[in-house]
């Protein structure tokens, strides 16, 4: 098993022990009962027994070594015996992008949160494919993302708004990245290159991309960058992760 090792330069988790989301305060040796869902996926699909390790987090308190207690068929608790990691704070990203259909739509969250958006802000435009988003599900997908990913933070979740609104409220001092397959063809990393540090946020559009009103829009914030991902038409899907990786590089935790 891959230890924890903890150092002014380098901060590793173990990420061959299973780690678990609680919407619980943690306190070292604290007790906390499982829900009926944590316990079924920790005794009935992980297969743990009694004295198992398991890592926990809520998104606040940090990051909890815990081992699993007497375990019946539906129910189990956890002791939290130390704290492995303090709470960490996500890059300032921000995603915001026309919903998807299902399966896509829950790739499409947890890969943003893989790639460290630090929340998801869902956005109406005229040619979305799905103008209903189901919330419940959208955070459930990034919980597991940051389960699986060794996060301990949790995004934002947004209800979703029309793209005017989400422009009229966006900070005039702060970067929107827009990705635009109309943009000149040029190096994404020179153009990013130039852009000043602080807070971003990235937008993508649907399938079909903007409409000609909503692009005039867009270009009139005052803080925009206009970005060419290249010479072919990628899937929304896609686009949002090599967007993310260029945007990570340059100003989120990949320096």
């Amino acid at each position: 098993m891959r230890e924890r090792v903890t150092s002014a330069a380098v901060a590793r988790t173990v990420y061959t022990t299973p780690r678990l989301c609680l919407d619980v305060d943690l306190r070292p040796g604290e007790v906390v009962a499982l829900t009926a869902d944590a316990a079924n996926y920790l005794i009935n699909v992980l297969r743990l027994k009694a004295q198992a390790r398991v890592l926990v987090f809520n998104g606040r308190d940090g990051e909890f070594a815990a081992e699993l207690g007497p375990v019946e068929k539906k129910r189990a608790a956890l002791t939290l015996t130390g704290k492995l990691r303090e709470q960490e704070t996500p890059p300032p990203l921000d995603y915001l992008f026309a919903p998807l259909k299902h399966a896509r739509l829950d790739y499409l969250a947890q890969k943003a949160v893989e790639m460290g958006a630090r929340s998801l802000r869902p956005v109406i435009t005229q040619r979305t494919q799905a103008a209903r988003v189901n919330l419940d599900r959208l955070a459930a997908n990034a919980r597991e993302a940051c389960e699986q990913c060794g996060i301990i933070w949790l995004p934002e979740i947004f209800p979703a708004q029309p793209l005017t609104t989400a422009l009229e409220q966006w900070p005039a001092d702060r970067l929107m990245v827009f990705c635009d397959e109309d943009a000149p063809l040029a190096n994404p990393l020179d153009a990013l290159r130039e852009a000043p540090d602080g807070g971003v946020g990235l937008l993508i559009g649907p399938e079909g991309g903007f409409d000609e009103e909503e692009r005039a829009m867009i270009v009139r914030l005052p803080n925009v960058l206009r970005l060419s991902l290249g010479p072919r038409i990628l899937r929304a899907d896609t686009a949002a992760v090599a967007a993310l990786a260029l945007l990570q590089a340059r100003f989120g935790d990949w320096r």
